[in-house]
């Protein structure tokens, strides 16, 4: 089982992103993506930018991928994502169906991001023929699903010519709308938003009338008000699963790494936190709930 960080999903400095990958470099993690999938006025860091810090990975031995937009909404984030694209150096993950449309077009091998919506057999079937080779699994299927997507006879021949990949832990990227959910919590439009999401390094916390956590908002992004944890969950998944992605966090990421690591057949257990952590989704339930594995 191979461990991967996925891409930053907050708007940090960019010294912070780059010393944040100067220690993801000494770490073991094994696959690390990159880029801004949130808001593309978030640009603290440029497109050559990334491309230094893809190649220090590299170097590092890492297998480093270009993650591209998940909502374009302009011909400026268009002209972006054709830049992503027509790179030969790194693996794109694509986002979004027109990310998968170019790179096809130009034969490319790619990888899929949870954002795209694939529920079935059929669809994963279409994507493998269009050149994928890595498909990040929707947060919200459960394992029962997935198991049922990757046994199916569509796909007895195929299976070993793509990975699967489990998003495993952090605030889960549920839901993304033109409009700019932080900027309105200060009172502000979109156009005028003065970049306040870089104020919020895990994003702002959205509590229910009875005072539960129920969302976390992240720019244009609505992500699930506690974190998935998968951590005592790696033994389920061995058969299905060849990738486990972890979020980047502003404290601990790489901790939470060696804990992953540690507990891959179930050895090293790790007490949930009942307040902010949650599992439901992979065992067919409502998301924010806490399943005893």
């Amino acid at each position: 089982m191979k461990y991967a960080l996925g891409p930053i999903l907050y708007y940090w400095p960019k010294q912070r992103v780059e010393d944040f990958y100067q220690l993801v470099a000494k770490s073991d993690v094994d696959i690390v993506y990159l880029g801004e999938t949130v808001c593309s006025k978030r640009r603290e860091l440029k497109i050559q930018d990334w491309l230094s810090i893809a190649q220090l990975l590299l170097d590092a031995g890492k297998q480093v991928c270009l993650s591209t937009m998940t909502l374009l909404e302009t011909p400026s984030d268009l002209a972006m994502l054709k830049r992503y694209c027509d790179q030969k150096d790194f693996m794109v993950e694509a986002n979004d169906l027109s990310a998968i449309q170019l790179l096809s077009e130009q034969g490319l091998p790619f990888a899929i991001g949870p954002a795209v919506n694939c529920y079935n057999a059929q669809t994963v079937d279409l994507f493998v023929s269009k050149g994928m080779k890595r498909w990040a699994m929707p947060v919200e299927l459960s394992h029962e699903w997935l198991r049922k997507i990757v046994s199916d006879p569509l796909l007895k021949d195929k299976r070993d010519s793509f990975e699967v990949e489990v998003f495993a832990y952090g605030n889960m990227p549920l839901a993304y709308s033109a409009r700019c959910f932080t900027a309105r919590s200060e009172n502000r439009s979109k156009d005028e938003c003065k970049l306040c999401c870089i104020e919020y390094p895990e994003g702002r916390t959205v509590n229910s009338q009875d005072k539960n956590q129920l969302f976390v908002i992240n720019g244009i992004q609505t992500m699930s008000g506690l974190k998935y944890n998968l951590i005592n969950d790696l033994k389920s998944m061995h058969g299905s699963v060849d990738i486990v992605r972890l979020s980047p966090q502003s404290e601990d990421t790489l901790k939470m790494l060696k804990n992953f690591r540690a507990n891959e057949v179930g050895l090293a257990p790790v007490p949930l936190d009942k307040s902010d952590e949650c599992n439901g989704y992979w065992h067919k339930v409502e998301g924010m709930v806490q399943v005893k594995s």
